[in-house]
């Protein structure tokens, strides 16, 4: 079993780390070619591709000057360490064992605008690039078509070291449609949390994000490799709603 989630747009490279364990993105050299293209842009063009204010332009402008293939611990930290979002601020990956960590190693994955994908401990230098910015590259004009085929043949592989072909996809549309469901010969299960406001269950996306992180750390320290055990969820009052939940879309409700 994997499951995928989405990376966040905040990093901090600053934070104490509880490990020095750390390996390698699989993708660094598209990495680099796509930060080749990144570098050719000034601020301004930054601003507009990225559609971000002037200031995080200049930042991230900084960013593509220093930012090279090589990484290593003085330059770089591990991913689920790194990304300081919602999704991560419910793994609290910080008080996470060596053990667990490794564990999430092996079957949790970020999907990346720049690195394609990342195991927990892979290293990351600062960037930001969402999966949806339409940076042009040797394969086209976006992203997509620069990582589909890469990451869906990357995927049918990792499937295969597993003792199942079971995805968990708790990264949101706009990264896990940069992998191509339907070429995995896998059975894909969507977990969705919802809230009950106004006499109704729905969606609210700041609790979304956080129920992804909180089930991401629910596997990661109980070592769980079988989907049924998700149905045991129960962080911060959610629980399985099995009247709601289809065979691909999970429910989970409070």
């Amino acid at each position: 079993m994997i499951a995928i989630i989405s990376p966040a747009k905040t990093l901090n490279m600053e934070k104490p780390i509880n490990t020095d364990l750390y390996t390698k993105p699989t993708f660094i050299k598209e990495a680099s070619e796509l930060m080749k293209e990144l570098q050719k842009y000034t601020p301004p063009e930054l601003e507009s591709l990225m559609k971000i204010n002037g200031k995080l332009a200049e930042e991230n402008f900084m960013r593509h000057i220093i930012w090279n293939e090589e990484h290593n611990l003085s330059n770089g930290k591990q991913a689920l360490l790194a990304y300081d979002g919602a999704v991560y601020r419910g793994i609290d990956a910080k008080k996470l064992n060596k053990q667990q960590l490794s564990f999430a190693n092996n079957h949790l994955r970020i999907i990346s605008g720049l690195y394609g994908v990342l195991k927990p401990l892979d290293l990351i230098q600062p960037y930001r690039l969402e999966m949806a910015t339409r940076l042009k590259n040797s394969s086209g004009n976006n992203l997509y078509s620069f990582w589909r085929d890469k990451l869906t043949s990357y995927f049918k592989e990792e499937l295969d070291k597993q003792d199942d072909s079971i995805l968990i996809n708790l990264a949101s549309k706009e990264y896990s449609s940069a992998i191509d469901m339907n070429k995995l010969n896998a059975n894909i299960i969507t977990p969705i949390f919802k809230e009950y406001k106004g006499g109704v269950y729905k969606v609210i996306t700041i609790y979304a994000k956080r129920g992804r992180g909180l089930m991401s750390r629910f596997i990661i320290e109980n070592s769980i490799v079988s989907s049924n055990d998700l149905k045991g969820f129960d962080e911060e009052g959610y629980s399985y709603n099995e009247y709601l939940s289809t065979d691909l879309e999970w429910v989970f409700t409070r």
